[in-house]
């Protein structure tokens, strides 16, 4: 009797291999597996088509473009309706990551699912005309627990700056330790590969109770984006940033004083004075 076909994602590798590019993960393999899993949840879709529209024009394309470009193509064959089309994606995704030690590259066939997010969950008129907030936000909570909403989360806080940020607070709560990474993490103002978030850039202050809440999280992969995200303010407002710093060194346990030297450790390397006093405030 034949093994019924099951959702799930392409082997990748860990890291990129000599030789390779990042855009290879988004190739005719991920688009085959993404047609069968949305084709097993979605019995009216269309996966030929889909497979024959996502691959036309794709292979030039870097890989963010390449997410952009298979959302495209998803939007022309999920439903038309934005919360019904999520629906669709969201009954075919594989089950939330269990580690968040122990993430490979193969979590990059999600970028099409959060490019779709934030390239349609914005509008109401993609949307039947309701507001699509609540139901993008659903989506990214559930795709950050599979890969991350890091980039479409942005378009959001750009969008509606403070609806997204009280969301962004409460998950900081979450259970999930990818969920509350995103917190800090979406928030970044210089977030590499994304769109920065201008706002954010001239004035970071709204972010900073996400990082005064996040700060001695026990889990290593949300302090390091804490950490990175301290990293982005520096680079625009370094007083503020090592304001903040000297202030939590103060009774700092051994994982905040790392977090600490983690976030000045590049205008520690350029010689800022204010840098170096802080690593050796913390230091451990």
């Amino acid at each position: 009797m034949a093994t019924p076909r099951q959702l799930r994602i392409p082997e990748a590798p860990r890291s990129i291999q000599k030789g390779s590019t990042l855009k290879a993960l988004l190739d005719r393999e991920a688009v085959e597996c993404l047609a069968g899993n949305l084709a097993l949840v979605h019995p009216k879709f269309d996966a030929a088509a889909f497979r024959r529209e996502a691959m036309d024009g794709l292979k030039p394309l870097a890989i963010l473009a390449r997410g952009h470009h298979i959302a495209k193509a998803l939007r022309e064959h999920l439903p038309p309706v934005f919360e019904d089309a999520v629906a669709v994606l969201l009954r075919s995704l594989t089950p939330p990551l269990a580690r968040t030690d122990d993430i490979g590259l193969a979590v990059f066939f999600y970028l099409p699912h959060v490019s779709f997010v934030a390239n349609y969950g914005l509008e109401e008129k993609d949307n039947g005309g309701r507001d699509p907030f609540e139901v993008s936000m659903r989506a990214q909570y559930e795709l950050t627990r599979r890969f991350s909403a890091e980039f479409s989360i942005r378009a959001f806080l750009i969008r509606w700056p403070e609806r997204t940020l009280a969301r962004l607070m409460a998950w900081t709560r979450d259970a999930d330790p990818s969920v509350r990474r995103l917190c800090s993490e979406g928030t970044r103002p210089r977030l590499p590969w994304a769109m920065r978030i201008p706002a954010f850039v001239k004035d970071p202050r709204p972010t900073l109770p996400i990082l005064e809440a996040l700060k001695d999280d026990p889990d290593l992969y949300v302090r390091r984006s804490v950490a990175n995200h301290l990293g982005d303010i520096a680079k625009d407002h370094a007083a503020l940033a090592f304001e903040i710093c000297e202030r939590w060194a103060a009774g700092a346990s051994e994982e905040r004083k790392w977090l600490i030297r983690h976030a000045v450790r590049l205008p520690a390397k350029q010689g800022v004075k204010a840098a170096l006093r802080i690593r050796r405030l913390a230091k451990s």
